[in-house]
């Protein structure tokens, strides 16, 4: 008994020792001692734990799709085809808007031996040939290029013959004008050619307005006349050879170009909003109106002056009126005196520094904020210590307007009050109001550098050439040949800012998958395209004051499309950021 007891603690001492050395061995008995073979499993795991995996998985398939839906950024679909189709089209051609050119002789006499029809046929392509070589290679977008006609009408007594590319719409009433009687005075004979060529109203816009020339033999001084229609005449001791260069120049430079050499000024830096409206916003500054302060009936003079020039511009503009009456508002630069001319004088050199930011609170309109154009035309009283103050040019004379353009901006008109001395006697000043005939002057100023903002001549008399005796001026600030070079060449600078948005809107929308597009930005591309479809339509036709409008809507319609509020609202996250705050938030 007594060796089995000490056999019994050698092992168990052993064992001791070898649970010691490895201790994973013993925890391994010790778990097996506590398994119970009666609840022990005796099979594998079956299709229970096959049936909960597959449930899960199906789970996680099943709701994946509403997974990627809550995340989901909405886009209205685009016509980018048609919108790279429309933007290939404009870059591979020029916009050139048809044009009709009417030419017609009276009171000429011909030899029975020549041929007279081959002979108007003859004066035909002598005009067509001077007008391609006045014009010269002319791509300039919204012009007539060489996309015109020109007809001949000849009238002598009872003959009558046109050349053969005269067409049937909008010709010359032979036999209805007495060359023999027409009288002298401009005005007249203005209005009388006027109700000949289209006093009917039947003649059709399609194929492009019609200008016309005529041509009147009597013997007298040779005199060139611009009406302010789509005419204009020349009459006096001339052959009809010798007429086709003066025919051609008045074809070229003023019923194409507008009155200028070089054409318009490009559509870009026309002075209207993107969203086709201008703010015409006139403001009357008083210096100092301790010296003295200046009133004026705006009311009565917008009716009188400016609802014309508005009538006249509504086919190339929204336009709308305001005005206000500003105080203390010095200028910026400085003025000096001269004795020789008893004034205080500023340069053009001064021009850049005239007007007063600081002081000038001029942009109130409403329309400051928005994508309106706003030009400002301002009236500045200066004080007594700089009165009178003028305007002296490069060459040393002095303004004749005294006011002058800033480009895209507007213009200012320094106005001296008839009597420069202040009544230091009277403790207020004196309240005066601008007389009629001062405020005609100061708006005809207004009108010319409104003109000039557009492109035009301030007034064609004094930028005329030698050979045009006269220009008949429009009540309206336009004449109508005008009015039609604003339309043409603003209808292709729309087209062209409605093809640059959009193509703009296109690729910025095709390399950001997760910018929102609502319906309304969709909507506004597809209108937009059909109304710039429409204007190139139309342009093509010759149809001016259609294809303006439309045009004019496209650009509008591409603008709020590419700067619509929501399109700077970007939701640019990865699927790793989206399935890590889902698993956040269900953790």
């Amino acid at each position: 008994m007594a060796e089995s007891s000490e056999t019994l603690e050698i092992k168990e001492s052993l064992i001791s020792k070898e649970q010691e050395s490895n201790p994973i061995a013993s925890e391994v008995s010790e778990k097996e001692d506590e398994f119970d073979p009666k609840t022990m499993r005796k099979t594998k795991p079956g299709i229970k734990r096959l049936t909960l995996i597959v449930a899960v998985l199906f789970s996680f398939i099943a709701g994946l799709p509403f997974l990627l839906k809550s995340v989901e950024i909405y886009r209205s679909p685009l016509p980018f085809k048609e919108i790279d189709t429309l933007t290939k089209s404009f870059e591979s051609n020029t916009l050139n808007i048809p044009c009709r050119f009417q030419v017609v002789y009276l009171g000429f006499s011909h030899k029975e031996s020549e041929d007279h029809q081959s002979y108007v046929e003859k004066l035909g392509f002598m005009i067509s040939d001077q007008m391609r070589k006045l014009s010269g290679n002319d791509t300039v977008c919204g012009g007539c290029g060489s996309n015109y006609t020109v007809s001949v009408t000849m009238e002598s007594g009872a003959d009558c013959v046109r050349n053969s590319n005269s067409g049937t719409d909008c010709l010359w009433q032979c036999g209805v004008v007495d060359s023999t009687k027409l009288k002298d005075v401009d005005e007249v004979l203005d209005e009388l050619l006027e109700s000949v060529l289209h006093g009917d109203d039947g003649c059709s816009d399609i194929g492009g307005k019609v200008y016309t020339v005529v041509v009147i033999n009597r013997g007298e001084e040779t005199r060139t006349v611009v009406g302010k229609h789509r005419h204009a005449w020349i009459a006096g001791k001339v052959m009809e050879t010798d007429a086709v260069p003066m025919v051609a120049n008045v074809f070229v430079k003023f019923f194409m170009n507008g009155g200028k050499d070089e054409g318009l000024v490009q559509g870009e830096f026309m002075p209207v909003g993107a969203d086709g409206k201008v703010v015409l916003s006139f403001s009357l500054l008083n210096a100092d109106p301790q010296d003295w302060i200046y009133d004026w009936d705006f009311k009565k003079l917008g009716e009188t002056f400016l609802a014309p020039v508005v009538e006249a511009l509504e086919a190339v503009a929204n336009i709308s009126v305001e005005s206000q009456i500003l105080y203390h508002t010095p200028k910026s630069s400085f003025s000096f005196w001269d004795k020789k001319l008893s004034s205080f004088v500023f340069s053009t050199k001064d021009l850049p520094f005239f007007v007063n930011s600081n002081e000038w609170h001029l942009d109130t309109s409403l329309a400051a904020g928005g994508r309106s154009k706003i030009l400002h035309f301002v009236v500045y009283i200066p004080s007594a210590g700089e009165c009178p103050l003028v305007l002296q040019l490069p060459n040393k004379k002095l303004s004749m307007t005294n006011g002058f353009i800033s480009p895209m901006w507007g213009g200012v008109i320094v106005w001296n009050p008839s009597n420069c001395l202040r009544d230091s006697n009277r403790r207020h000043p004196v309240i005066h109001t601008l007389s009629p005939q001062d405020l005609q002057k100061v708006f005809e100023v207004f009108i010319g550098q409104l003109r000039q903002l557009f492109g035009l001549n301030s007034d064609n008399h004094l930028a005329a050439p030698s050979e045009i005796s006269n220009f008949l001026t429009s009540e309206r600030g336009f004449a109508e040949w005008e009015l039609d070079v604003l339309s043409r060449h603003y209808t292709c600078s729309n087209l062209i800012s409605c093809v640059t948005t959009l193509g703009s809107l296109s690729k910025l929308v095709q390399s950001l998958p997760r910018m929102i597009i609502k319906d309304e930005i969709g909507k506004q591309v597809k209108v937009s395209l059909e109304a710039a479809r429409l204007a190139q339509f139309n342009a093509s036709l010759g149809v001016y004051d259609s294809s303006t409008v439309s045009s004019r809507q496209a650009r509008a319609l591409a603008e709020d499309a590419f700067f619509h509020p929501s399109i700077m609202s970007i939701s640019y996250y990865s699927f790793e950021h989206c399935f890590a705050i889902y698993t956040v938030g269900k953790l």
